[in-house]
């Protein structure tokens, strides 16, 4: 039961790190922190529409409320008016409507203090948020430079690494190359000796070719035993100069006969 659970605990961190690879490269923090960025603009627009609505309800109350005091004020002329002119019972009806309007603009000034108080923590909020916002897109940028310019770096160091790699494999081949050429040199030489000895057969020479090389090798050994007997008689005494006169035609007469 235990290698059981110990085999799905590797299982279940070997998906966990394939996970977080796979994640990570396809997630940009750049991106991440754009769209991060647009919600807290979204979020404190929300909060100036939310700050404008109070400040035109608080404007609507405080309207009606002037309303509604130059009406109270009409109603107390009109008592006394009403008064004036003997009339009591007009001037006790203008008193009770003042009444009950006092009671309604008790109730409106209670919702517009409540909306002042209203207004001045959504103005707080809002400019909290502001600076909250302003602070963030400059962290934001921040990061995402360095972001930027540390993965310009990689990709630098990954194309010297890859370059290195190249001098390495270019060195290798080159390496292989000469050893190539030297077996080659090497092969061409045994099979030209092999060739010379008439080890192996030439056959794009000529018929009895072997015999022809055979001669010459010996009119040579002969050509070269007669110069040496021509110098012994050279050096011999009452000799006349043969090697100068051997010398006297210069490098023309090389190889043209005579000692």
């Amino acid at each position: 039961m235990s290698n059981a659970n110990s085999n799905s605990a590797r299982m279940k961190t070997i998906f966990r790190s394939k996970t977080a690879k796979a994640l990570d490269r396809m997630e940009d923090p750049r991106e991440t922190l754009d769209d991060s960025y647009d919600q807290q603009v979204k979020l404190l627009q929300q909060v100036r529409l939310a700050v404008a609505e109070v400040a035109t309800a608080k404007k609507r109350i405080e309207l009606q409320g002037e309303e509604m005091g130059a009406r109270y004020q009409r109603l107390g002329s009109q008592a006394a008016e009403a008064l004036a002119q003997g009339r009591e019972d007009l001037a006790r009806a203008a008193l009770e409507r003042r009444a009950m309007l006092e009671g309604q603009v008790a109730q409106l000034q209670k919702q517009f203090t409540s909306l002042q108080q209203q207004t001045a923590q959504l103005q707080e909020r809002e400019r909290r948020l502001t600076d909250q916002v302003a602070a963030f897109r400059i962290e934001k940028e921040t990061i995402k430079a360095t972001y930027t310019a540390s993965e310009a770096q990689v990709r630098a160091n990954e194309a010297v690494s890859g370059i290195s790699n190249s001098i390495t494999d270019v060195g290798s081949s080159l390496d292989r190359a000469r050893d190539r050429v030297a077996q080659m040199q090497a092969r061409a030489a045994a099979t030209d000796e092999l060739l010379a000895s008439g080890a192996l057969t030439d056959l794009t020479a000529a018929p009895d070719a072997d015999i022809e090389r055979q001669l010459a090798a010996v009119s040579a050994q002969a050509e070269i035993e007669r110069q040496l007997q021509a110098l012994k008689g050279a050096d011999a005494p009452g000799a006349g100069g043969g090697s100068a006169q051997s010398g006297s035609g210069g490098w023309l007469g090389i190889g043209q006969g005579g000692a």
